[in-house]
């Protein structure tokens, strides 16, 4: 443990229900346990209740759901009942209310499904008719929908592929809709989050057309200035979004652990001794001045500060009893958990140059040649050791194939122990069929399982209460996803723990050091830009092939409409009457955007012998994932793949026991394909294009678990995967390298520096995500023939993002400068050069040489 965090409990404050709710829900939410909403629910719900657009933002397991469910029921309810009025009317047909729910994953609509068939039998009404459809429901059920539900729950995805496209068979839904909530609304960032925005501009269009104005619902994680993201993704003013932020719901106290994990012993090569103790090859940097910290000292630490002797953690109280679960399992006391699961907490670490715990001390221990333990094998030992004590866990990790291992590993622990609790955990992740899913999610709801390893996939808001502790693998990218899966410990008010587990990367290796990093530092905002061209354009076309746009509705869309306008009606692709715009061609217009930039239909693992299928697998990772030889697990078993049909989209396996695992080898690639503008510096050329950045899978190999030795190579023989975007580059010629005293062994590290803190501060300037970026850094680049940086847009065509770099060259180097160069860090952290979404683990990286070569390329830019 390199840190303790206790972070305090928060009383419950609570309101009574509104007047205009309906006396029936009401009487099922106290059914089903809610005596009286929180505040912060109550809040929410009024405001949607008078028409406002509400977002409400508040911590995981805080009961967001009620505050739109409320409302929406409590309307299709009233206007179910004036239907009956006049039952022989032909209008009384069109006059329910509906509403539209809307989130990212179908899993979630699942989830919610389910939640409001439990409260509308609690509340022992069926006049409200709830249905979800999306890609996966089949014509006739579609049909139904369309006729017949009050409340049709599905993602963005079904949106603009199906129903905004088909919307007069829609007209029903659509005349009568009186809101659209939106869950989960902070995953919709970056160009995915723009793509959704102009989705729902589209939609607000076409209802209006119908004769609607529905109000919108938003529902969030806490992020920055929620009311002006919720505002940019529905296209209104932000003063027309309510914004409710007070958690009022009940919170126990969490214990957060910061855990690096040991050095792995007898690792010293014999001739380790001979080695200097200095890097002959570091480039040496200027230590700042330290500030040593007294123990009274409370002002936000620096990333340098050194602490007095006298500084140590603070004393805090036991925490409470955790409630029995759902299982009917004993009460798990966390006080006695730690104690169990984590006996060094409390107390240094014995070898870790840390200091005392719980002070948020900033000194991390030299680096040592030695390996650490996998983040996944520590997280597998932990997840083991509070399944004995009786916990109720879930383990976080940054890939399926991580999930497997966690939890094959852990079953593989406690059969030694107790084959009962063995068989009470299991994986969770993306890829297996919606009834495992569902299955999974009930069994750990009963307490049926004990521990589930999962993706992300649990991540977001499907309905898990009653769990001890979260365990996460590696830092998850961003704070709001970390806060996201800490949430599920410690739900419905009760305490809670917390680990995060260092992965052997330097950004992680920073983070559990400098706690003040994670727990001192604002969540990110919700980035994204609905007036991008390379993103509005596709969605013009389709909003015209919806409905022929008129002048009026241009505003919708943002100021610079009408100039893309008039650019389609030049490439032929809109074509301009007096009555507006209109989409003449045979295709659906729909198909010229995807909103995920997924790369295709995913493909289907199915099993030979039986025919079975077994779950899917991304198009983008089923080269590397799911080739010929591949080792496949699924839920513990594991299969290994016969052949690899890529035109049929199916992948055949075979169940077999092996020892071992695989792991793919590829390679990629930047091809310059077009200059499209170019502007030299001196010696140094900055350049803008189209380039193809291809990835092609070579071969595999075998390695045996779990000592990872490799047991065999083979050759594949797969597709390059290519993918033609735009990109922004910048050379350093071989006098620009000397003039900044980078020699040949510090170039590859002082270029994959500046390439990370370029793409960490472009956001700044195009108003993207750094997960809509890619980039490469090289020291001799074929086409440039000098030491190159690119950065590209990561997705098809391009979206604006590296033209915007290129045009702001000069102010968005200066700026990378200045963000490595005012970091106080020695060597570099994920405040400057570090990147949570580096390919090659943050190595090598050369701060103080990066310094350098951006101070002699910049001084060869033009004059502002």
């Amino acid at each position: 443990m390199t840190h303790v965090r206790h972070l305090p409990s928060r009383p419950g404050v609570q309101a009574e229900w509104p007047t205009w709710a309906d006396a029936d829900l009401v009487h099922g939410y106290r059914a089903l346990g809610v005596d009286r909403p929180w505040l912060h629910q109550v809040q929410a719900a009024d405001a949607a209740w008078s028409g406002r657009h509400t977002v409400l933002a508040t911590s995981t397991g805080s009961g967001k759901s009620l505050a739109f469910w409320l409302p929406a029921l409590t309307t299709a309810r009233s206007a179910a009942a004036g239907s009956l009025l006049d039952p022989g009317r032909i209008e009384s047909v069109t006059r329910r209310a509906t509403t539209l729910y809307l989130c990212p994953t179908k899993a979630l609509a699942a989830d919610q499904l389910a939640a409001l068939d439990r409260l509308l039998v609690a509340a022992r009404t069926r006049d409200v008719r709830v249905a979800t459809c999306d890609g996966d429901t089949s014509l006739e059920e579609r049909r139904w929908v369309q006729e017949h539900a009050d409340v049709v729950l599905t993602n963005p995805d079904f949106l603009h592929f199906a129903l905004l496209p088909q919307h007069r068979r829609w007209a029903r839904l659509l005349g009568s809709l009186r809101y659209v909530v939106v869950d989960e609304c902070h995953a919709f960032r970056g160009v995915f989050g723009a793509h959704v925005g102009l989705v729902l501009r589209r939609l607000r269009r076409l209802a209006a057309s119908y004769g609607a104005t529905p109000t919108f619902l938003l529902a969030s994680a806490t992020t920055s200035d929620p009311a002006a993201s919720a505002a940019r993704l529905i296209g209104v003013d932000p003063s027309e979004v309510t914004a409710v932020t007070d958690d009022a719901s009940p919170a126990g106290r969490k214990t957060f652990v910061l855990w690096q994990p040991p050095e792995l012993p007898g690792t010293e090569a014999p001739w380790s001794s001979l080695l200097p103790e200095d890097d002959p090859w570091a480039t040496p940097l200027a230590l700042p001045r330290h500030v040593t910290r007294g123990p009274d000292d409370l002002s936000v630490p620096a990333p340098d500060d050194v602490w007095g002797d006298g500084a140590t953690a603070n004393g805090t109280e036991e925490p409470s009893a955790v409630p029995a679960g759902p299982g009917g399992a004993e009460p798990v006391v966390l006080s006695e958990l730690l104690a169990a699961v984590l006996p060094g907490i409390g107390t240094p670490a014995p070898g870790e140059g840390s200091g005392p715990l719980g002070t948020g001390d900033r000194i991390v221990a030299e680096p040592s040649d030695r390996p650490r333990r996998t983040a996944t094998a520590e997280i597998a030992d932990l997840l083991a050791d509070l399944t004995a004590a009786g916990a109720r866990s879930l383990a976080f990790t940054r890939s399926r194939r991580g999930a497997e291992s966690v939890a094959a590993t852990t079953r593989a622990h406690l059969l030694e122990i107790d084959p009962t609790l063995a068989a009470s955990v299991s994986a969770y992740r993306g890829g297996y069929l919606p009834e495992e899913r569902r299955a999974l999610e009930s069994a750990i709801r009963s307490g049926a399982l004990r521990a589930l390893a999962t993706t992300n996939a649990l991540e977001l808001g499907v309905d898990i209460s009653g769990l001890d502790a979260v365990l996460i693998a590696g830092w998850p990218g961003t704070r709001v996803s970390l806060w996201q899966q800490a949430g599920r410990a410690g739900r419905a008010g009760t305490d809670g723990l917390v680990v995060l587990v260092a992965r052997e990367d330097p950004l992680d290796t920073f983070l559990v050091h400098h706690a003040e990093a994670i727990f001192d530092t604002p969540v990110e905002a919700t980035v994204f830009d609905t007036t991008n061209p390379y993103v509005l354009a596709p969605h013009l076309c389709a909003a015209a092939a919806e409905l022929p746009l008129r002048t009026e509705e241009l505003d919708l869309f943002g100021p610079r409409t009408a100039d893309l306008l008039a650019e389609l009606v030049e490439r032929g692709t809109l074509r301009r009457r007096p009555s507006g715009w209109y989409w003449t061609h045979n295709e659906p217009a729909s198909r010229l955007t995807d909103l995920r930039g997924s790369g295709g239909d995913p493909v289907r693992v199915v099993e030979s012998v039986t025919g079975r299928l077994l779950g899917t697998v991304d198009a983008a990772s089923a080269d590397s994932t799911v080739h010929d030889g591949a080792v496949y697990v699924h839920q513990g078993a594991t299969f290994v793949v016969d052949e690899l049909r890529l035109e049929d989209g199916i992948a055949l396996v075979t169940r077999r026991d092996v020892d071992y695992g695989t792991w793919a080898r590829w390679v990629t690639t930047t091809e310059i394909q077009s200059v499209d503008a170019e502007v030299p510096w001196g010696p140094i050329t900055w350049g803008f294009g189209s380039v193809d950045v291809t990835t092609q899978v070579l071969g595999y190999q075998r390695k045996r678990i779990p000592d990872l030795q490799v047991l065999g190579t083979e050759e594949l023989d797969l597709p390059a995967r290519t993918l033609r975007t735009t990109a922004v580059w910048w050379t350093a010629p071989a006098e620009v390298l000397l003039a900044a005293g980078v020699t040949v062994e510090a170039t590859p590290g002082a270029l994959h520096a500046a390439e990370h803190a370029s793409i960490g501060l472009l956001p700044l300037l195009a108003t993207c995500d750094r997960w809509d970026l890619g980039g490469l850094s090289t020291a001799l680049h074929v086409d440039t023939e000098h030491a190159t940086v690119f950065v590209h847009d990561a997705y098809p065509g391009g979206a604006g993002f590296a033209e915007r770099g290129f045009t702001l060259g000069a102010t968005w180097l200066r700026a990378t400068r200045d963000a490595i160069a005012a970091c106080r860090c020695l060597t570099g952290c994920p405040a400057c050069v570090q990147s949570p979404k580096c390919g090659n683990a943050n190595n090598p990286l050369d701060k103080a040489a990066a310094v350098r070569l951006l101070d002699v390329v910049l001084s060869h830019a033009p004059a502002a």
